[in-house]
């Protein structure tokens, strides 16, 4: 399995390549997921060099086994430098450390702090707070 780093510098990252990304994120975010026009919003962000951020993506072959967005936030101390919007691990790939390796290399790319959201019942929870995370806050949305 190769981990594969996309952002704004690598490279060319058509519009194919973020519709492959989306639909492997939609396909296996499972209940904790969005819906693919969200992520693709995400994705737009991400590779968007006036913004920026970057995607860690586990292949085998020519198939995506896994996949982590980072955005990057524009702001450091009141708000972390970076957000984790999505990972997701294909689920014949679960339980074989794919998500620790798409973790550590998205912690590995990424300068500055990180903060992602986790449901309390999201067994990735323990794979975050093993790696160093940890729960400040309660997040409150209001939705409009």
């Amino acid at each position: 399995m190769q981990l594969i780093t996309s952002d704004p510098h690598t490279g060319p990252h058509s519009r194919f390549d973020q519709e492959r990304i989306a639909r492997f994120l939609e396909d296996h975010l499972d209940q904790y997921g969005d819906r693919r026009e969200d992520i693709l919003k995400c994705l737009d962000y991400a590779f968007d060099p006036k913004r920026g951020g970057f995607v860690v993506s586990a292949v085998e072959g020519e198939e995506i086994q896994g996949a982590v967005v980072v955005n990057e936030t524009g702001m450091s101390g009141y708000i972390p430098e970076n957000i984790l919007v999505y990972i997701a691990v294909d689920r014949s790939s679960r339980g074989k450390g794919v998500g620790r390796r798409l973790m550590q290399a998205a912690l590995d790319k990424a300068r500055g702090s990180i903060a992602l959201h986790v449901e309390p019942d999201n067994p990735a929870r323990k794979l975050y707070e093993a790696l160093g995370f940890t729960n400040k806050y309660l997040e409150m949305r209001l939705h409009r």
